[in-house]
């Protein structure tokens, strides 16, 4: 007798999302499982923002459903999905700039005990030393890369079940884009399942398990990583490559 699968950490079934009259996700199904990298692909206007503004409830779907650890979250605001597990890294960063890097990193932490708060520093700092040696600078004068570290260890302090990273090689300098998603995999292999999307497929999918395809609002091609890698259609159909 085979044991049945899993139920995946995140998923989202038959979503159909408009912006008044305008139909932008049609019919999108995603699935994430425990600790797996999955990246969202797609040029501009294909719905990538939307699915993940869809995710953690900014916008709520006409249709359809959003499930996290197996509890249907569709209705949930998103303060509720946040405290449920989820956690974002937002697109070009967003630190505050004039505060501290430790004072970015508490500000994750809000929803945690006040007792949380050392452990969760010293599992960040484990995984970024360059954070703990820099507690002390403002936030606003460090290095792009450095700001990347500060806006995921501040994701991470709320121990989520899924990170969302969103454009994470957003306004980073090419040299700093695969130091960038080599410190995403570190986090990943840490054990932290991740949607990471993106419009760069070649780094994205190097470091992914799975990858979707979105082309206005629908999603055109799924697989594993390496597959989608060595995908013609991908490259030229939908991502210029």
């Amino acid at each position: 007798m085979s044991t049945p699968a899993a139920a995946p950490l995140l998923r989202l079934s038959g979503i159909n999302t408009y912006y008044g009259q305008i139909h932008i996700l049609r019919d999108v199904e995603v699935e994430i499982g425990e600790g797996e990298l999955v990246c969202l692909l797609g040029g501009n206007a294909s719905g990538k923002s939307t699915t993940l503004k869809t995710i953690l409830g900014i916008v709520e779907p006409r249709t359809g459903s959003v499930t996290l650890a197996s509890e249907e979250i569709t209705a949930l605001p998103t303060a509720l999905r946040i405290q449920r597990g989820l956690a974002i890294v937002p697109e070009n960063r967003r630190l505050f700039g004039p505060m501290t890097v430790r004072e970015n990193l508490e500000m994750g932490a809000y929803l945690r005990p006040k007792a949380d708060l050392k452990e969760e520093l010293e599992r960040v700092h484990t995984l970024f030393p360059l954070l703990y040696e820099r507690r002390s600078q403002l936030a606003g004068t460090l290095s792009g890369g450095e700001q990347q570290m500060v806006a995921m260890g501040r994701a991470l302090m709320s121990q989520p079940k899924l990170l969302l990273m969103d454009e994470p090689s957003m306004g980073l300098a090419p040299i700093l884009v695969e130091r960038s998603f080599e410190i995403i995999k570190q986090v990943n292999d840490a054990g932290v399942a991740m949607l990471v999307v993106e419009q760069n497929a070649n780094v994205s999918l190097s470091i992914a398990d799975r990858g979707y395809v979105l082309s206005t609002g629908r999603i055109v091609l799924e697989g594993k990583a390496a597959d989608l890698l060595e995908n013609e259609e991908l490259r030229k159909a939908y991502l210029g490559r």
